[in-house]
């Protein structure tokens, strides 16, 4: 069973930056995609983004486009997602979530939550105005 472990959250002001991280237990994590979705308080859980088991495609949501980066280190086991410009409408619960199929990808299967079968805790992320 593959464990994540997401950091990199905390308290930064609008137009900060922040850096999260998401550590796989399994070397497996490279054939597998993966996303970051968040929760905000009282709404449903949404995607925010997705990376490919390459790295090579990724998928954002519009809300999030030119200012998040997804990205991936398979040797390390790691996916990151670099947040710039943020936005106090930018906080939430983040977490990271390894998909249920390997070596798929398409940009109407990175974004289903129920194409993931592993989640993280998740990170709190607070952006104050």
């Amino acid at each position: 069973q593959v464990q994540l472990v997401e950091s990199g959250g905390g308290l930064v002001q609008a137009g900060g930056s922040l850096r999260l991280s998401c550590a796989a237990s399994e070397r497996t994590f490279s054939s597998y995609s993966m996303g970051w979705f968040r929760q905000a308080p009282g709404k449903e859980r949404e995607f925010v983004a997705g990376i490919s088991w390459s790295g090579g495609r990724t998928r954002y949501a519009d809300f999030v486009k030119g200012r998040f980066t997804i990205s991936r280190d398979n040797a390390k086991n790691t996916a990151y997602l670099q947040m710039n410009s943020l936005k106090p409408e930018d906080t939430a619960v983040y977490y990271c979530a390894v998909a249920d199929t390997p070596g798929h990808y398409s940009p109407t299967y990175i974004v289903a939550e129920s194409n993931y079968n592993y989640w993280g805790q998740g990170t709190q992320v607070t952006v104050s105005s």
